[in-house]
C-alpha cells in the first residue's frame, strides 16, 4: 500500500476524533492542532493497529506529532 492510500485510511479514521472539523494536511499536530488529550490519541492509535494491523511502540508515538509523521511510520511499519 502507497502512502496516499495509507493516508486516505487514516484521515477516515481520524474523523470521528476530530471534533472541531480542523483540516487535515501533512503538518498537522495532534495536541496542539486537534487538541488530542492522552485517552484521545491511545484510543486513535488503537483504531490505527487495528485498521492496518500493526503495533506503534510507544517510543515511536512519543515522536510522532504531525499527520505526515504519522501516515510515514504506519507506512514503514507495513514494510
Amino acid at each position: 500500500m502507497d502512502r496516499a492510500e495509507t493516508s486516505a485510511r487514516i484521515a477516515a479514521l481520524i474523523e470521528p476524533f476530530n471534533k472541531k472539523g480542523i483540516a487535515i494536511d501533512d503538518t498537522t499536530r495532534f495536541t496542539d492542532d486537534l487538541e488530542f488529550d492522552s485517552l484521545t490519541v491511545m484510543d486513535f492509535v488503537a483504531a490505527i493497529e487495528d485498521e492496518f494491523d500493526i503495533i506503534i511502540s510507544m517510543n515511536a508515538q512519543a515522536e510522532i506529532e504531525t499527520y505526515g509523521q504519522l501516515v510515514d511510520a504506519v507506512v514503514k511499519l507495513q514494510g
